[in-house]
């Protein structure tokens, strides 16, 4: 296997000849009962030997990190840091702060829309604000997280929203958000009358295989 790829993005069978890799990863934390913090990276590397004959390493192009912290429940921005590890050209971190202006956006409200307005082409670096637009919905994915480990910090037990009030905001952070969550859809009506009895398809499959009863995660 080409030390490139991982298991993430198995490598095409057959006798092609591998060019470039970009890879994206984004980690959320809970810091503190009303914040939390996003750490993102993207690293954009040439496998070896294709710009320098023999060379046996792969070479790192670009790396660029952010780091956001983003306060609970408005989910705005309240701290950002840029950081250029690697890059191409001297110039190229010079633009780091611009990225200032992330402090006090929304990443809930039409955040991949300003993020072009105030970053996209000459206005930032195409490979951050690349990682930004993969960052904003990583946030909302760790809502229901956040609460988990709130809960467990608590001692309480770890439950999908169950209360009429929970479902409503559920549905309404991820209405249209996709197929499964079109509005009028079945899965969105089903979810605000509370009648879902399933949970999400790897947590009932790590269940069964705890030896767990999946029914301690249906909701009440």
């Amino acid at each position: 296997m080409n030390p490139l790829f991982d298991d993430i993005c198995p490598p095409i069978e057959g006798e092609l000849i591998p060019l470039h890799e970009r890879a994206y990863v984004v980690r959320a934390y809970r810091r503190s009962p009303d914040a939390l913090v996003l750490r993102g990276a993207v690293r954009d590397q040439k496998p070896p030997g294709l710009y320098i004959a023999d060379d046996p390493d792969v070479i790192t192009v670009h790396h660029m990190i952010v780091d956001l912290t983003i306060v609970i429940p408005s989910m705005e921005i309240t701290e950002a840091n840029v950081v250029i590890e690697v890059h191409p050209d001297p110039a190229c971190p010079t633009i780091t702060a611009r990225y200032d202006q992330l402090v006090g956006l929304s990443i809930a409200r039409g955040f991949t829309h300003r993020i072009r307005e105030l970053f996209g082409g000459p206005r930032g670096c195409s490979h951050t604000t690349a990682l930004l637009q993969a960052m904003g919905p990583v946030a909302m994915q760790s809502i229901w997280s956040f609460r988990v480990a709130e809960s467990r910090g608590l001692g309480l037990s770890v439950r999908p929203p169950a209360g009429e009030e929970e479902r409503q905001r559920m549905v309404a952070r991820n209405l249209n958000t996709c197929h499964i969550w079109a509005e009028g859809g079945e899965h969105a009506a089903a979810v605000l009358s509370g009648t879902v009895s399933s949970i999400p398809i790897p947590f009932a499959r790590r269940l069964e295989a705890l030896g767990r009863d999946v029914t301690e995660w249906a909701p009440d």
